[in-house]
C-alpha cells in the first residue's frame, strides 16, 4: 500500500534475506479491521490539508505531560518543606503521575481503536482538569500522590491519542517527519514550563503551579472540542471488547522488531526521566543553583532536544535511514551517560556545575534522534491498530520511567552518582534492544511498514 503522507524516499525493502522471510511467515496475526474503499474519509483528508492546525493541537496534547511534570519540578524542595515529608516521599508524586500516564495509555489506546479518537480524549481531558484542581488544595502528601496518579491516568489520553491521530493521517517517512515537527511544538513545553514554574514560585507557593495547570487544561480541552475532529473512520474501528484488545496487544508484542523499538524507546525515556526526577536536587541541592538557574538550564537542555529533533526531521529523514539516525542517537546517549558517571563518581576529581550541565545537555539533545524515530519505526508496522500500538509504546516508556524515578534518590540527596548509574544502565539497555531485537542490518535501509501497508506486523 503506498504511503498516505508521501513517497518512500529510502528505497524498496530488501527481500533477499531468507531468515527474515522465514520469520515473516511466522508473523503473529492481529485482528484486522475492514478497510474503507478509499484511503481516508473526507474529514481525515480535510484535517491533513490543515496541517498547521493539526500540528498545534496535537503539539498541545503531547505538551501536557511535560507541563504537568516540569512546571512542578522547581517546587519539589518547597513541597518537601511545606508538607513536612522526606524528599523520597515527595518524589513519589512524580512517580505516581508517571505511573498513571503509563496505565492510562494502556486503557485509552484500545478504547480509541474501538470508539474513535475524539470521545475518549475529551473525557480524559475533563478528568485531568478536575484532578489537577484537587492537587492544588491537597492538605497532605498522601492525597497529593493519589490525585497526581489520577492526573496521570487522565492526561494519558492526550499522549496516546495524539500518536494514534498521527498514524491515522500519515505513513512512512512523512510520519517520521511529522513526529519530528511535533517535537518542535511539544518541546517548547519543557523549555517554558520550568521558567513558568520558577516565576509562579516567586509570586505564590507550589499550589499556584497546579492552579496554572488547571487553567491550561481547561483551555486545551476547549481547543480540542472545537478543532480536533474524528480521524478514525467507523469502518476501521475494532468492534470487539477487552478480549480482542488483549489479542491485538499480544500480537504486537510477539512482533520482535516492534518490541525492539518499543523497548529501545522505553529505556531511552528512562534515562530522560532519571534526569527529570533527579535534576532539581542535583542542580539545586548538590551544586547550589537557584530555582531560576535550574529553570534556565532545564530550558536550555530542552532547546537542544528540540533543535536536534528538527535536524532529524528536516535534514536527516529522506537522506539517512531512520535506523542509522536512531542508532547514532542511542550511541551518543550512552557516551554522555558514561561521562556523567565518571564525573559524578570523582574519576576526574571534584567538578563543578558546568561540566555536569554540559553532559546533561548532550544526553538530552540526543533524545531528539531517539524518541521520534523509535515511535515512527514502531508505528509503521501497525496501520490497523494504531491506538493499541501507541498505548504499548507509551505505557512501556512511562512504566520504565516510573521505576527509574525512585532509584535516582536511593543514596540520598548528597550524591549524583545514582542518577548517572540509572542513565547509563538505561542507555546501554536501549542500545542492546535496538541491536539484538530490531537487527536493522538484516532489514535494509528502512524497516518494513507492516507488509507494505495494511497487513499484520511481521515478526
Amino acid at each position: 500500500m503506498p504511503e498516505r503522507g508521501g513517497q518512500d524516499t529510502q528505497g524498496p525493502i530488501p527481500t533477499t534475506a531468507d531468515a527474515e522471510a522465514a520469520e515473516a511467515a511466522e508473523a503473529p496475526e492481529i485482528p484486522e479491521i475492514p478497510e474503507p474503499a478509499k484511503a481516508a474519509t473526507a474529514a481525515t483528508a480535510a484535517l491533513r490539508r490543515t496541517g498547521l492546525l493539526v500540528t498545534l493541537v496535537l503539539g498541545g496534547l503531547t505538551a501536557l505531560p511535560p507541563l504537568s511534570m516540569d512546571m512542578y519540578l522547581p517546587a519539589l524542595p518547597e513541597v518537601t518543606d511545606a508538607l513536612r515529608s522526606p524528599a523520597a516521599t515527595v518524589q513519589l508524586t512524580l512517580t505516581a503521575c508517571l505511573a498513571g500516564m503509563a496505565l492510562g495509555q494502556l486503557v485509552v489506546g484500545p478504547m480509541s481503536d474501538r470508539w474513535g479518537r475524539r470521545r475518549p480524549l475529551l473525557i480524559g481531558m475533563v478528568v485531568y482538569v478536575l484532578a489537577t484542581a484537587v492537587c492544588a488544595v491537597a492538605p497532605n502528601v498522601e492525597l497529593l500522590i493519589a490525585f497526581r496518579l489520577l492526573q496521570g491516568l487522565a492526561g494519558a489520553a492526550g499522549i496516546v491519542i495524539a500518536r494514534a491521530v498521527v498514524r491515522d493521517l500519515y505513513d512512512g517517512v512523512e510520519m517520521a517527519r511529522f513526529f519530528s515537527t511535533l517535537m518542535l511544538i511539544s518541546g517548547v513545553a519543557p523549555v517554558v514550563a520550568p521558567l513558568i514554574g520558577g516565576q509562579v514560585l516567586r509570586l505564590t507557593d507550589w499550589r499556584g503551579v497546579f492552579v496554572v495547570l488547571t487553567v491550561i487544561g481547561v483551555l486545551l480541552t476547549a481547543v480540542v472540542f472545537k478543532w480536533l475532529h474524528e480521524t478514525l473512520p467507523v469502518e476501521r474501528r475494532h468492534s470487539g471488547g477487552v478480549g480482542e484488545a488483549l489479542r491485538t496487544m499480544g500480537g504486537l508484542l510477539k512482533d520482535r522488531v516492534f518490541t525492539g523499538y518499543m523497548l529501545a524507546g522505553g529505556f531511552a525515556f528512562a534515562a530522560l526521566f532519571a534526569y527529570i526526577s533527579a535534576s532539581p536536587f542535583v542542580v539545586q541541592e548538590i551544586y547550589g543553583a537557584s530555582p531560576q538557574t535550574f529553570s534556565l538550564l532545564f530550558g536550555l537542555n530542552s532547546v537542544g532536544l528540540v533543535v536536534v529533533g528538527q535536524i532529524n526531521g528536516k535534514l536527516l529523514i529522506g537522506r539517512v535511514s531512520l535506523d542509522k539516525a536512531l542508532g547514532f542517537g542511542l550511541a551518543v546517549i550512552t557516551l554522555a551517560a558514561t561521562a556523567l558517571l565518571l564525573m559524578t563518581s570523582g574519576a576526574f576529581g571534584e567538578v563543578g556545575l558546568a561540566p555536569i550541565a554540559a553532559g546533561l545537555f548532550v544526553l538530552m539533545s540526543a533524545m531528539g534522534l531517539a524518541m521520534p524515530n523509535t515511535n515512527a519505526q514502531a508505528l509503521m508496522r501497525t496501520p490497523n491498530a494504531a491506538g493499541s500500538a501507541s498505548a504499548l509504546l507509551g505505557t512501556s516508556s512511562f512504566l520504565v520511567g516510573a521505576v527509574a524515578s525512585p532509584l535516582v534518590g536511593i543514596a540520598g540527596e548528597a550524591t549524583a552518582v545514582p542518577m548517572a548509574v540509572v542513565q547509563l544502565a538505561s542507555a546501554v539497555a536501549a542500545l542492546l534492544c535496538f541491536l539484538l531485537l530490531c537487527r536493522p542490518w538484516q532489514r535494509g535501509p528502512q524497516a518494513p511498514t507492516a507488509a507494505a501497508g495494511d497487513a499484520a506486523p511481521q515478526k
